[in-house]
């Protein structure tokens, strides 16, 4: 293990990537994401998803009594409490059971105001730190937490258990150093690999929490998960942020991942992830100086490459051999079915709607300048506009393979499909290039209420936001082939 080290939650400033004319674009993005097996629509790492019951904290239970330095007993400071009392029973069971190693309490748990005077904690002070960390090393074992802004702040735009989350986390930096070489840790472990596991510990506790075997908190496997996992997208790392950077956590493409992986399997797969695979799959890579300045001047505004994209598109799926769909400005109507904002698909005729203010709003950048407390009116970025359209272009390719557009598998065969396409965007020589950060907001457009990445031709969509991330990480991998084989 390395020395004292503090390890805390990434609150990047939510950057958006660009998706470019060749020559303007991000880098492709390298490695290998990997896949899970079978996808059910109304599973999530094997339990039944469903919108019924609570999430949050269970009403009538007694506070947990620890022993927190700072603490006003406010109620931030009672919820962080708690789930670090969950946590402490989780892994009380979990650390004997999977790996022969008895769980020890933090040593120092410490609330504190980034606003108030500073408490010194692995020898730095935390005033002004907006965080929650892990302090290991050399003497120290704590966790702290900001209950003046950051956890507020959590609360307010993504409800308490993003908080819960966020301790899960920080968390599963102590395991490590509990477990030290039994979780492929060395001293030399980039960081990487580090939040990677910790994200997967942060989702093994969240299945735990789901089974209903959490004494403070509860969750529904609709959309309570769906939320948490859409909370990755803004806690995520700047787009371009190389991933062997000291502090890097990973972009959401690759933290929602390793959350699946840890909901999916007990703690030991976590403890297994070490630096060849995170290598291998990680989407976060290096850019240059010019395809990063390139990346901080903003998205695109989709309506204005419609043609660009329409070309995509046709390129992607030209082995299909059918008429491809035509994509109009005619604010997402269609005379003879279903309409479906902002973007719709007209079976009869073939053709593509959209709505282009509706489309501009998700194509603009998330709100940098959002206080704490407030919730963001901003967009999630071109790509996730793209996207939506890109949904629909998919229902064309079923009915031309004769697959029915509102079945139950539909939702998924369009994630898988307008994931190959992603897949193709990131080839070398396309006009339109995928760069680093856009599949960020694929996955944060996936987890929208109303988005139709997921979704039948009527806007149904696939109840499991698990499945519908899965859904287009298997086309992103390994195209189109499978969109249709898996999905029957």
């Amino acid at each position: 293990m390395r020395g004292a080290v503090r390890t805390g939650l990434a609150l990047a400033t939510v950057a958006a990537a660009v998706i470019g004319l060749a020559g303007c674009s991000g880098q492709t993005i390298e490695g290998t994401p990997q896949a899970m097996g079978d996808i059910d629509t109304n599973k999530a790492g094997g339990l039944e998803v469903s919108d019924d019951g609570p999430t949050g904290p269970r009403e009538g239970v007694e506070d947990a009594k620890l022993d927190v330095e700072g603490t006003t007993g406010d109620e931030m400071d009672r919820l962080a409490t708690n789930a670090i009392a969950d946590l402490y029973d989780f892994w009380g069971e979990e650390l004997p059971a999977g790996f022969d190693t008895k769980f020890a309490e933090i040593q120092r748990l410490v609330s504190y105001d980034s606003n108030g005077a500073g408490v010194t904690i692995c020898g730095a002070s935390t005033a002004g730190l907006v965080n929650a960390f892990y302090c290991g090393g050399n003497g120290e074992d704590a966790i702290a937490w900001d209950r003046g802004e950051l956890l507020p702040m959590l609360n307010e735009q993504f409800g308490p258990m993003s908080v819960v989350g966020v301790l899960a986390h920080e968390m599963g930096h102590a395991v490590q150093t509990r477990l030290g070489e039994k979780s492929s840790m060395t001293a030399t472990t980039p960081t990487i690999v580090r939040e990677q596991q910790a994200d997967c510990y942060m989702g093994t506790f969240f299945k735990y929490v789901a089974e209903g075997k959490s004494k403070h908190f509860q969750i529904n496997t609709g959309k309570g998960l769906n939320d948490i996992l859409a909370t990755l997208f803004f806690i995520r790392d700047p787009a371009g942020l190389d991933h062997k950077t000291e502090g890097a956590h990973g972009l959401a493409f690759d933290r929602v991942y390793a959350f699946q992986e840890g909901f999916s399997n007990d703690p030991t797969r976590c403890a297994k992830m070490d630096e060849d695979e995170i290598e291998g799959r990680i989407a976060e890579k290096e850019r240059t100086e010019t395809e990063q300045a390139e990346s901080d001047e903003g998205d695109i505004n989709p309506i204005e490459y419609l043609d660009q994209l329409q070309e995509s598109l046709d390129a992607a799926f030209k082995e299909n051999d059918s008429e491809p769909p035509k994509i109009t400005e005619n604010g997402s109507k269609c005379e003879s079915g279903e309409a479906t904002s902002p973007v719709t698909y007209c079976p009869d005729d073939n053709t593509i709607g959209i709505d282009a203010e509706a489309l501009q709003e998700i194509a603009a950048k998330p709100d940098q300048n959002a206080k704490p407390g407030e919730a963001n009116t901003g967009g999630l970025g071109d790509f996730a506009a793209f996207a939506e359209i890109a949904s629909r272009y998919a229902l064309a390719i079923q009915k031309s393979l004769g697959a029915p557009l509102d079945d139950d598998k539909a939702g998924l065969r369009t994630a898988c499909l307008t994931g190959a396409w992603a897949g193709f965007t990131n080839e070398e020589g396309q006009q339109l290039r995928l760069a680093v950060g856009d599949l960020d907001e694929a996955v944060a457009e996936l987890l929208q209420e109303e988005s139709l990445i997921a979704a039948d031709v009527n806007g149904k969509q696939v109840q499991s936001g698990f499945a519908r991330v899965e859904a287009f990480r298997r086309g992103f991998i390994e195209g189109s082939g499978p969109c249709t084989e898996d999905f029957s």
